[in-house]
């Protein structure tokens, strides 16, 4: 994300001045668009591994149908996921894990393996790829642009994202 505070002020129609004022450099704004949108959504979605007790197949249902209704009430959520924390390199992925960490992660994927330990969770399983395969089961529909599948009439939403990543997650290919 190599846009200047400027171009920012272009494109809000506002200008320049008006920008500084507010946000003195460009890890300030950032540090703002972090706290005002992402640590609540954050927040929200961590939600599905906090109980010790939850059933695997719960909190990572919980998990998906919360990622895809983040995605739907917030239209930037997706792309901007994708292209500035996912994909290596972002300015956002870098100012996150400086000011968080990886606590929340790192306490995703012990849930993960303590649910592999107790036979909860399948073994084989990779922990740490179990979240990437879950941004990209509902993240990157919502995200990239079908024109294939909108001239047969599909469109991805909320409606039709979640229970089809859920049924994969769920049953896998295999026949029902």
């Amino acid at each position: 994300m190599e846009t200047t505070l400027g171009a920012i002020a272009r494109e809000a129609g506002v200008t320049p001045a008006m920008v500084h004022y507010y946000f003195k450099t460009r890890e300030q704004l950032l540090d703002v668009l972090i706290d005002e949108r992402f640590v609540p959504l954050r927040a929200r979605l961590g939600s599905a591994f906090a109980d010790s007790n939850a059933e695997p197949a719960e909190a990572l249902r919980a998990f998906v149908e919360g990622l895809v209704a983040v995605a739907e009430q917030n239209p930037w959520f997706a792309t901007l996921w994708i292209r500035e924390v996912i994909s290596e390199g972002g300015l956002l992925r870098q100012r996150i894990a400086e000011r968080f960490g990886d606590a929340n992660q790192k306490a995703s994927i012990e849930r993960i393996e303590q649910w592999q330990k107790e036979g909860k969770l399948n073994p084989h399983l990779e922990p740490s790829l179990l979240f990437v395969s879950l941004f990209g089961l509902t993240l990157l529909p919502l995200a990239a642009n079908y024109k294939w599948a909108e001239e047969r009439g599909w469109k991805p939403r909320r409606d039709n994202v979640s229970p089809h990543a859920v049924a994969l997650l769920m049953q896998g290919i295999g026949p029902v």
